[in-house]
């Protein structure tokens, strides 16, 4: 094993110690050793991912297997890692947004008693999420894939005495089970057909897999492969409908929130199809279903932003939002675009997670807006963190979203894919919606007239979760500034991360966006078909990060996301009787957006309710009649009667016995006579 093989097995085996340690020693090493071994692992693994990043940009990519599991037939199930610059930006982002929300996970949850508890599961899922991106294999992809989606389990449910946390980490295990259902179909139909799990081996078959239909069906093949392996980044990445599971993820502690739902675990969706784009290029319907799905998320979802109260739920929106931006790039062929802002939503969006959770920490643990307000001048680093990050959310000229967010749109308008025009509208739209939610939370949160610290009317965001108090002394739901107590800004270890992470959310979409979408960077990596050519066409348009920013200033999505901004101000500064008229003359809208489209209603009722009649019938029919009426009891009843049937032959008379054996002696010689 070569010096820079051992430094590939140290990325992912780094954070694992740490886990370990502080999950099984926990209390032998005490709060400070268990962060401090933690964030040493992880900041061990961000520095040998810049390491490896580097000899990535020298030229020195590395495809190979480490360990073979098992073989079955052709079949080998084997451990091998595939690192190239796709990966080595992963790995980047991956370790340095975990490094970010350990340190604040120090301040955060300081009080907290599971404190060693969170910091094993943070580190073990950094673990997790390094081993699917560092894959070059299906099997090792799909161990990820489960392993990330078993921590945020641990990690959502964390206050696991809180009913509505139990509630949605299971609902989270459930939505992801049904995408893994078919992401397994996919991989399953790929070892069939191609004899081989390693990514290599299966894309230089992908012509041959072209041309071949699933047996018994007649759909091509490679159709079914793409949208089998997509239902699976449906449900990693909360595309409508399997976005359920993430608004309600919420029940964590923050810091989770900002690591599992903006900069990793929903993302990974995204790389797995940016890596398989040598197949999904060669089938325009998958594509075609792909922007579809995105597309509907990237709209619908920001509508539904702007009706929430809870400042970490408007914000888990817009990731909803934001991810549907990304699976549009990936329906029209502009990979590069999609990883491109997966990269600067990462960012910025743990920028605002974890924004959010100093307000959180400052109001008290309060997280409504509604009972914020005027909170720049006790909370200057986060307003200035936070107003950042929500203008690199919008999409303003020169920030890191704007580079991203004005590629996909411009992918998406020079697109020829079915569902090019539906997605065009749903974009541009997007850019309104997007600024409008933003900038409201922002408003609400930061300026106007202070609503703290004084008697509140029961509208709390909370009251929707209401529980009793547990004894994690850290219930985020709870609490709030009693009568005349000021928020106070958060600790250092809360806001040196909002300062370096806001440094990539201004800057790195700038310095970014020639290397990783006109450039080499993804040269061998993502392929684009012949006859899809948006990329190319915007390769001709591009004349240099500095031009496409002043070029911004004139362009219609910044129109947009300005009107957006203004109508927040007007809306929720100057007068905010409006939005309340607006809301009471669209009643039925307003219903419709509090209940996130009856999807909630409509899982509960056909697919909840349906399982809990097929266990009734089960229970009912198979439990009660079949094996305890037939099986058990009716054996004891067979028993009992044969008993009571052998009782009438037990009379204690001798002349009784006789005669019987006497019937019996000539039932013998009449049977035995009349088979001779």
């Amino acid at each position: 094993m070569t010096e820079m093989q051992k430094l590939y097995l140290l990325v992912p085996l780094a954070p694992l110690f740490g886990a370990i340690m502080a999950g099984l020693f926990g209390k032998v090493i005490g709060r400070a050793g268990a962060h401090t071994v933690t964030i040493l692992g992880v900041a061990v693994s961000f520095v040998a991912s810049l390491v490896i990043f580097q000899d990535v940009q020298a030229g020195n990519v590395f495809n190979g297997n480490l360990y073979t599991w098992a073989t079955s037939g052709d079949l080998k199930l084997e451990v091998g890692f595939l690192i190239d610059s796709l990966t080595t930006m992963m790995m980047l982002v991956v370790t340095f947004v975990s490094l970010m929300v350990h340190i604040y996970t120090i301040g955060y949850m300081s009080e907290d008693p599971g404190y060693q508890r969170f910091f094993s599961y943070i580190s073990l899922f950094t673990f997790s999420m390094l081993m699917l991106v560092m894959s070059n294999n299906f099997l090792q992809l799909f161990f990820g894939w489960e392993a990330v989606g078993l921590v945020s389990y641990l990690l959502i449910g964390f206050w696991y005495t809180r009913p509505t946390a139990i509630f949605a980490n299971m609902k989270a295990f459930l939505v992801n089970r049904v995408g893994d259902f078919g992401f397994l179909l996919g991989i399953g139909l790929v070892a069939a057909f191609a004899g081989t799990l390693n990514y290599a081996e299966v894309f230089a078959k992908a012509n041959e897999l072209a041309g071949m239909t699933v047996p018994e069906t007649g759909w091509p093949l490679i159709t079914a492969i793409c949208i089998g392996l997509f239902i699976g980044a449906m449900g990693k990445s909360a595309q409508v409908p399997l976005h359920v599971w993430l608004p309600d993820s919420m029940e964590g502690p923050t810091p989770i929130s900002a690591l599992i739902h903006a900069a990793t675990m929903v993302t990974a969706g995204i790389f797995m199809v940016a890596r398989m784009s040598p197949l999904f290029e060669l089938s325009e319907t998958a594509l075609s279903f792909v922007l579809v799905i995105g597309a509907t998320t990237a709209l619908f979802m920001g509508f539904l932003g702007i009706v929430q109260n809870d400042i970490k739920r408007v914000v888990a929106y817009s990731t909803l939002s934001q991810l549907g931006y990304m699976t549009v790039a990936l329906g029209v062929s502009a990979y590069s675009a999609a990883v491109f802002h997966l990269m600067t939503h990462a960012f910025f969006k743990a920028l605002l997670f974890l924004g959010a959770g100093s307000v959180i920490i400052g109001m008290h643990h309060d997280q409504d807006m509604r009972n914020m307000g005027g909170l720049w001048k006790y909370m200057p680093i986060t307003w200035i963190t936070s107003l950042l990050g929500s203008l690199a959310l919008i999409g303003f000229p020169f920030l890191a979203g704007f580079y991203s967010k004005d590629m996909i749109i411009e992918a998406v308008h020079l697109s020829h894919i079915p569902g090019a025009g539906y997605a065009y509208f749903c974009v541009m739209a997007g850019v309104f919606v997007t600024a409008f939610y933003s900038f409201r939370m922002y408003f609400l949160v930061f300026h106007g007239k202070e609503r703290f610290g004084k008697a509140h009317d029961d509208h709390h965001a909370h009251d929707a979760h209401a529980h009793e108090d547990d004894e994690h002394g850290h219930d985020e739901h709870h609490h709030g500034l009693a009568p005349g107590q000021k928020p106070h800004e958060s600790p250092w270890v809360v806001t040196l991360p909002l300062v370096l992470l806001a440094i990539p959310s201004v800057i790195i979409g700038y310095l970014a966006i020639e290397p990783m979408l006109f450039g080499e960077f993804f040269k061998g990596v993502i392929h684009f078909g012949e006859n899809h050519t948006a990329m190319r066409e915007l390769a001709e348009e591009f004349h240099g990060a500095a031009a496409m920013g002043i070029h911004g200033l004139t362009s219609v999505p910044f129109a947009l996301g300005m009107a957006g901004v203004v109508t927040a101000y007007v809306f929720y500064m100057v007068a905010p009787a409006i939005p309340a008229a607006i809301m009471r003359t669209f009643k039925p809208i307003h219903t419709l957006l509090e209940n996130k489209y009856y999807f909630d209603k409509f899982n509960e009722l056909v697919f909840a309710g349906g399982a809990r009649l097929l266990g009734k019938g089960l229970w009912k029919v198979g439990d009660q009649a079949l094996i305890d009426g037939m099986v058990v009891n009716g054996s004891a009843k067979f028993v009992g009667f044969i008993a009571q049937l052998s009782r009438l032959f037990q009379s204690g008379h001798i002349y009784q016995y006789a005669f019987s054996m006497i019937i019996g002696v000539f039932i013998l010689l009449t049977f035995w006579f009349n088979r001779g």
